[in-house]
């Protein structure tokens, strides 16, 4: 293995984690460091058998950790959550160095990751049923809280802990056992997640984490009974494949798919405020986010302030190997990522955007793109109808409210939007009308662990954190009590 120096190495492990155990395999898959191509080690590629014992495994462990008091889950999730902590410097470095966001974002996500586990490790305690008021004379009505069963966990590559600890940690804490299919980009941090867990004292079963074939994985998770859920982050072409692979098994799903975010800045916004926001909505790991800001609206009265006030900030964007120090932006997760969102630029380019900037990184080699600038960005383009994944703002210009609500909304995407205005009654119109899972309003930072995360149309369904994070894994069962003798 060729991570750079950890404190504590056995977080690094090739292998996978099945019923309590470390278990390398035959087969394996390269991971290497797309800032530099360095290889970091191996990941065993899990065949159909072993696959099916993990699933019984999980299966058999979820009759007993499933009557698990809610105060024991607590304690293993709390515990869990404190060796993260503890961790958090080792953690970061290898979420870098195998992702390549900057080493200062990744420690963010880091700790954005534990509040997942922090919140439903408390959150679970203070969850239960209802009892009911009885319309009939003699009879009781209760409603009680029960997990689903074996949840599977599929997640990307561009947050490889907080889309492990987002669904895990409420899976867990409803008495679920898990099994986590993480990137094959990205496994390692999954790993060292895990290795903590195991630390944690959760029993052997509860959790399991699986490499290799994900189509086979991904199949075989689907269309086996015996689990109950499916959790899955990623594009929505993979999320419409699984969610038609579940259909046989009436498998409860959450899917959070791609999204295609819409920026508004309305002439009445603090435009220094809204500039800042779009700045972090936009480059938060180099763009590569599916709450993004995609589409970005300006009032056309703003267009020469917004473009010098904007072209100000961009060269402090400085773009390197997430590792080295004052680097703010890493590469793009690898050079097919970077042919993409190149082939985006130039076709808008070729009809009719104006190159407003891009930084120019000649001295670097690899999976890098400069941060570039567009302008003069029509709705036809493919730029504005894809997600770009990428560190490029595509600005389009608008006159009416009206006009940039119909435009904003115009696409199958609905997962996050944000606008900014300081007229409250435009807010509260604005927030209304848009369709989108979650709005951000004066802000551009939407994401927090006592929010719910989710979208609609083809961004997905379900959601995930905040309190309803909890019931995505849980099904309720009503009680009716007869008159006992």
């Amino acid at each position: 293995m060729n991570f750079l120096q950890l404190n504590d190495n056995q977080l690094i492990k090739q292998a996978n984690y099945l019923n309590g155990e470390w278990q390398a395999g035959n087969k394996s898959i390269t991971v290497s460091n797309p800032a530099n191509g360095v290889n970091l080690g191996s990941i065993p590629v899990i065949n159909e058998i072993t696959l099916e014992q993990t699933i019984a495994a999980a299966s058999n462990a979820f009759d007993t950790y499933s009557k698990t008091n809610t105060y024991q889950r607590s304690e293993w999730l709390l515990k869990w959550y404190n060796l993260i902590l503890a961790a958090q410097d080792d953690l970061a470095s290898i979420l870098t160095q195998e992702q390549g966001k900057a080493l200062a974002e990744a420690k963010g996500e880091i700790l954005y990751a534990a509040s997942f586990i922090k919140w439903f490790a408390e959150q679970i305690n203070a969850d239960h049923g209802l009892t009911l008021n009885s319309p009939v004379d003699n009879k009781q009505f209760h409603t009680r809280k029960q997990a689903v069963g074996v949840a599977a966990l599929i997640t990307p590559w561009n947050f490889p802990a907080a889309m492990i600890t987002r669904k895990a940690a409420a899976a867990l804490a409803a008495g679920c056992t898990i099994i986590i299919k993480p990137s094959e980009l990205t496994p390692f941090t999954a790993i060292a997640l895990v290795e903590l867990a195991h630390r944690a004292g959760f029993p052997k079963g509860v959790i399991n984490l699986v490499t290799g074939d994900a189509p086979m994985i991904g199949d075989a998770l689907c269309h086996d009974q015996r689990v109950k859920k499916l959790s899955f982050t990623g594009s929505t072409p993979v999320g419409q494949k699984l969610f038609a692979q579940s259909a046989t098994s009436l498998k409860r799903l959450s899917l959070e798919l791609g999204g295609n975010a819409p920026f508004i800045i309305f002439a009445d916004a603090d435009l220094d405020a809204a500039i800042d926001a779009l700045m972090i909505s936009k480059f938060r790991n180099n763009g590569q986010t599916c709450v993004a800001a995609n589409r970005i609206y300006v009032d056309q009265s703003l267009q020469q302030a917004f473009l010098t006030k904007l072209k100000a900030k961009l060269p402090s964007l400085t773009v390197g190997n997430g590792m080295d120090k004052n680097v703010l932006l890493g590469p793009l997760i690898n050079q097919a990522a970077v042919d993409k969102v190149n082939n985006l630029v130039a076709s808008a380019i070729n009809a009719g955007a104006k190159l407003e900037y891009q930084a120019d990184l000649s001295e670097l080699s690899g999976p890098f793109f400069p941060v570039t600038l567009l302008s003069d960005i029509t709705p036809d383009m493919a730029i504005a109808q894809q997600e770009i994944f990428g560190p490029v703002l595509a600005v389009q210009w608008f006159a009416q409210e009206d006009e940039v609500i119909k435009r904003a909304n115009n696409t199958d995407a609905g997962l996050a939007a944000y606008f900014f205005s300081n007229n409250i009654h435009r807010c509260q119109r604005v927030a209304a009308a848009l369709d989108y899972g979650i709005v951000g309003i004066n802000d551009g930072m939407v994401s927090n662990a006592v929010s719910p995360f989710g979208g609609i149309k083809q961004s997905g369904l379900g959601r995930e954190g905040g309190h309803t994070g909890l019931a995505e894994y849980q099904f309720i069962k009503a009680h009716c009590y007869g008159q006992l003798s």
